[in-house]
């Protein structure tokens, strides 16, 4: 089918809207609004509202949709604040254990990883995942405005590579993810469970995580979104807090909250970050918090009642 609609102004969606049946809003100030934020951005948020046949449900407010779209916001930049601490305290982690069992090079040499590491990517540029990552590590590298990046520079002319303690400062969360799914099974092991999860669940999470922080850094709807990258749920015997009062499912937003409320406990353990989202919820009691998968009496649930 080819496409056929035509091109509408800001002042023919808003006419458009009032006329299949938005209430609440004049004219002039849902043109102010819909220039603020795009038509298509907005319509995820009164998709919830729609009838088959396009018109809003009767009643349905402007106001309704720009508080869920406000919600929606705020909840994306609170979630960006755990997924920080989790990155920087990953690439903590790796660039401690790496250097520590190899020396200052160790991301130099495929062998530090494991065999996946010398195995073949997608782009046909490079010979293996190995030549790919140094490729865009040093591109990190030469693109950091870091002082100790311009310092080692200056001082060590005769130095291609940086050591990893300063070359993994400039890694971005993909490539962080990238060592990680490469290291050797005991280092990988070994850090996973300074998270307390096993390292199978923990690159999961990861995978989401990275999927969530680009949702979230390019302003997309969250909140009741079916996530394309499903974090792992961990078995009843490795994580039973994970099936109490009822198994957390994984398609929807209080999955990826829930994953980041436990690594919080081993990365910011004195982090307020748990209070500020139920101040969220409750300053917005009337967003249907189903829709983002919270089960019933989710507080009493092992990992959220441990404050």
């Amino acid at each position: 089918m080819k496409y056929a609609k035509p091109y509408l102004s800001v002042e023919d969606q808003a006419a458009l809207l009032l006329t299949r049946g938005m209430i609440g809003v004049g004219r002039d100030e849902l043109i102010e609004y819909l220039r603020a934020v795009s038509y298509y951005r907005l319509s995820g948020y009164w998709f919830p509202y729609k009838q088959p046949d396009d018109n809003f449900r009767p009643g349905t407010t402007f106001q309704q949709v720009w508080r869920t779209y406000v919600f929606d916001r705020r909840l994306r930049l609170l979630v960006l604040d755990p997924i920080e601490r989790m990155e920087v305290a990953l690439r903590s982690r790796i660039i401690d254990r790496m250097t520590c069992a190899a020396g200052p090079f160790a991301h130099c040499d495929p062998g530090n990883f494991a065999p996946t590491m010398i195995g073949a990517t997608r782009n046909p540029k490079f010979k293996s995942i190995h030549d790919e990552f140094m490729a865009q590590l040093e591109d990190s590298a030469k693109r950091s405005n870091e002082l100790f990046v311009k310092h080692f520079r200056a001082k060590y002319i005769s130095e291609t590579d940086l050591p990893f303690w300063m070359a993994g400062e400039t890694m971005t969360f993909g490539m962080v993810l990238t060592c990680f799914r490469h290291l050797k099974t005991p280092m990988q092991k070994e850090i996973a469970w300074d998270f307390g999860i096993p390292a199978a669940v923990l690159s999961s999470w990861l995978l989401t995580i990275n999927y969530v922080r680009n949702l979230c850094a390019h302003h997309c709807r969250f909140w009741n979104r079916d996530l394309a990258v499903k974090p792992m749920i961990p078995n009843h015997r490795s994580l039973p807090g994970w099936h109490k009062p009822g198994t957390i499912p994984n398609k929807r937003a209080f999955a990826v909250l829930t994953l980041l409320k436990h690594l919080l406990k081993h990365t910011a353990p004195n982090s307020r970050w748990q209070l500020r989202l139920r101040e969220l919820l409750d300053e917005f009691n009337d967003q249907p918090i189903g829709q983002m998968g919270f089960i019933k009496d989710w507080e009493q649930c092992p990992i959220w009642a441990d404050v």
